[in-house]
């Protein structure tokens, strides 16, 4: 029971599509004639769509069969053409050669001649490049480029007029070498401004304007943001001069200043070279004002300390101002007690004295004793960085190894020269010192002497 339920289901459903189908089919066709009308129709398009494909794929092979033929024909001239100019390019080549043989058989001497002349010209176009004369006579470079490269064609050669123009040149140089000339230009300054100045070239070696150096580097003049200071005067006699001699430094090693006017430039100022020295040399110059300044202060002291002790020498009267007059009013005060005692007294107060006539003797002793091993102690540690440098960086550049040693010394000489004037001092101090001590030892046994004599 249960399939034959199962299959009338089935039965039933599949009779609904077809009913769906069949009513789909009839909202397109009302009867199965024009169905098969419409069925009809559709296949005499397609065979006819078809057809005309066919068509077109015949006729495109026909056009691809003819661009061949024509793409075959385009190779074929192509390659006779090809062909054609090789055994032209073939013909030329032997041409040429043979054309060369001709000229260098013609030009015989000559040809080294042309030669020289190349040479020359590429020679001064160098010179021309770093030559402060061109910054008088510009563009020179322009007229040597063109010969260069007329001769180096080899399809021509030059002219008389160039040939006589080169030997101006050459010789225009080699006599503005001996000249000193002055001329009006554009000179950059250091922040970048122009100005419009006269410039006074001496030979090929420098350039002033102003008492500055100026350099030149074959485009613009620039003042040289940091001058020789030592030689500016001579740069200023230079420009105000009109005639006879002038005291002024030229840097004969280089065209716009070489060696030794960067060597002059590069030399460090006072205060650079004390800054060299770095932390220990800061303690070393502050020790040094230290001890200059109690040296002069004890000087002044003692100078005047002198000067009254001599006053008192000539007065019968003791005066408390010195310390002579301090020590004859103890012996005014004690002149009625016995010998010992007042030889005790007079002890007593010559050692008062003392501290104050010595002072500052110990600090100035200290002070040269130690500003030395301060500057020791300075170049030791330089140069233990600079040994860490070339450790690093390798000691590839000498100048910079030179540089780091030159700074490591500059403590040493710093301490040098703080202990040098400070142990002068010293001397002069301690001797003076001395001599106010003798006076009041030389006194006090006098008048020792004299009360021994009256007991």
């Amino acid at each position: 029971m249960k399939m034959k339920f199962v299959k009338s289901c089935l039965m039933l459903a599949v009779a609904g599509l077809l009913g769906s189908s069949f009513a789909m089919a009839q909202e397109k066709a009302q009867t199965l004639d024009q169905l098969l009308e419409m069925v009809k129709k559709s296949q005499i398009s397609e065979s006819a769509e078809h057809k005309q494909r066919e068509a077109e794929f015949a006729r495109d092979k026909a056009n691809q069969a003819n661009l061949l033929a024509q793409a075959k024909a385009t190779r074929q001239a192509e390659e006779a053409r090809s062909a054609a100019l090789e055994k032209k390019y073939q013909e030329q080549d032997l041409l040429v050669a043979a054309k060369k043989t001709q000229l260098n058989e013609r030009l015989g001497s000559m040809k080294e001649l042309f030669g020289h002349l190349t040479s020359t010209a590429g020679d001064l176009r160098a010179t021309l490049d770093t030559s402060i004369v061109s910054a008088q006579y510009p563009n020179r470079g322009e007229f040597l480029d063109a010969l260069i490269e007329k001769m180096n064609s080899n399809t021509q050669l030059p002219d008389i007029e160039e040939i006589e123009r080169l030997w101006y040149e050459v010789q225009r140089e080699m006599v503005e070498t001996g000249r000193v000339v002055k001329f009006n230009t554009t000179v950059i300054k250091p922040n970048g401004e122009q100005a419009q100045q006269e410039v006074v070239r001496v030979g090929v070696y420098n350039l002033v304007s102003n008492g500055m150096y100026l350099t030149f580097d074959g485009a613009k003049i620039q003042e040289l943001p940091r001058q020789p200071g030592d030689h500016l005067a001579g740069a200023k006699a230079l420009q105000n001069a009109t005639s006879g001699m002038v005291d002024f430094g030229v840097d004969p090693t280089g065209p716009a200043g070489g060696q030794l006017l960067t060597a002059l430039i590069d030399t460090p100022t006072f205060l650079e070279r004390v800054d060299q020295g770095g932390k220990v040399g800061y303690v070393i110059v502050a020790v040094g004002f230290i001890g200059v300044f109690l040296g002069l202060w004890r000087m002044l002291v003692l100078f005047a300390m002198t000067a009254k002790v001599k006053a008192q020498l000539k007065s019968d009267k003791p005066n408390a101002n010195n310390p002579l007059g301090r020590v004859l009013k103890v012996a005014e005060e004690n002149k009625n007690v016995d010998t010992e005692t007042l030889e005790l007294k007079l002890e007593e107060a010559v050692l008062k004295e003392r501290p104050s006539i010595e002072s500052g003797l110990a600090v100035l002793k200290i002070i040269a004793a130690v500003a030395p091993l301060l500057g020791l102690l300075g170049t030791v540690t330089g140069m233990i960085e600079t040994f860490q440098a070339i450790t690093i960086f390798g000691a590839g550049d000498p100048k910079n190894m030179a540089g780091g040693i030159s700074a490591a010394l500059v403590t040493t000489v710093q301490g040098l020269v703080v202990a040098i004037p400070v142990v002068l001092m010293h001397t002069l101090v301690n001797g003076r010192a001395k001599a106010v001590i003798q006076v009041l030892d030389e006194q006090t046994t006098g008048i020792i002497a004299e009360n021994s004599e009256r007991k």
